[in-house]
């Protein structure tokens, strides 16, 4: 008796649990479902601004014609986009790589104060030196018309204070592999391209990842760097100031349609990616 009360109420605990993750689910769905269903509203037939209904009465692909019209340079801020996130996940990934591994293997003087440095430097946001990096990079004209290499330069130049995880996740790897190495003659370079990088797939998938994302989703300091040109803008940027400057209202199943082809690209990553993130994040975070 006592063991069948026990999965009873075991089994209704489960039902309510499994209920009301599926209520959140559907409320945090909602507002994605509302703006990929609004993107496929007919343009010709129906009003291109916000309605009160989410179901389209027509589906129709007019939005995403248009962005691929030549009545806009969304597929030159698409690219833009595209350019700054894979060159900044590349290089950001071999930084933190790099800097996270002599962190947990080498031991030299001064390695304590310089992880605890970074760490308080971290602690600050980096709006706070927005100005300070305009004018420094406008110095040598790239912003504007060169505000892509100079938003890769800015999200790369400061990468390696990123290391913590990455630095978790190298310590969780036996030192006695490195040993082992070095008494057979191998280098500390070698050691790290042909023993450690092989068996760190996790890590460096989380790592790209994240360096991925924060440039795909920059508004704010793009914004700032590449003002006033149009062919400087990320999707972000362009899109805004795209509804700002038009009529919003008119523009607001085009704007839907375009925030649903920046969002594929990141979905489709953490799909395939899932299980390699979820094991980078927790392999990262067992030794610090």
């Amino acid at each position: 008796m006592i063991k069948t009360g026990y999965k009873t109420k075991r089994t209704i605990g489960n039902i309510v649990s499994y209920i009301f993750l599926v209520l959140i689910s559907i409320i945090w769905l909602f507002p994605f479902v509302g703006i990929v269903l609004q993107s496929f509203r007919s343009y010709a037939t129906e009003s291109g601004g916000m309605e009160s209904y989410v179901i389209p009465h027509q589906f129709s692909l007019d939005n995403y014609k248009f962005l691929f019209s030549g009545e806009t340079n969304y597929l030159r801020w698409y690219s833009n986009t595209v350019i700054i996130a894979f060159f900044v996940a590349v290089l950001q990934t071999i930084v933190v790589l790099c800097v996270s591994y002599a962190l947990s293997r080498m031991r030299f003087k001064g390695r304590t104060l310089l992880m605890k440095s970074w760490l308080v430097l971290g602690l600050f946001p980096g709006f706070l030196t927005m100005i300070c990096l305009y004018f420094l990079l406008k110095m040598f004209g790239l912003t504007q018309a060169g505000a892509i290499p100079g938003l890769i330069l800015v999200s790369v130049a400061s990468s390696g204070m990123g290391y913590y995880v990455c630095k978790g996740y190298f310590d969780t790897i036996p030192k006695a592999l490195d040993e082992a190495a070095r008494i057979d003659g191998a280098s500390r370079s070698r050691i790290f391209f042909t023993m450690t990088i092989p068996m760190s797939k996790p890590i460096i998938i989380y790592t790209a990842l994240v360096a991925f994302m924060a440039p795909w989703n920059d508004y704010i300091f793009a914004s700032y760097v590449a003002f006033g040109h149009d062919k400087s803008y990320n999707v972000a940027v362009a899109m805004f100031r795209w509804v700002k400057t038009n009529d919003y209202q008119g523009y607001f199943t085009r704007f839907c349609a375009g925030g649903v082809l920046i969002a594929i690209p990141v979905v489709l990553l953490f799909m395939f990616l899932q299980k390699y993130y979820v094991e980078g994040v927790t392999g990262g975070a067992v030794k610090g």
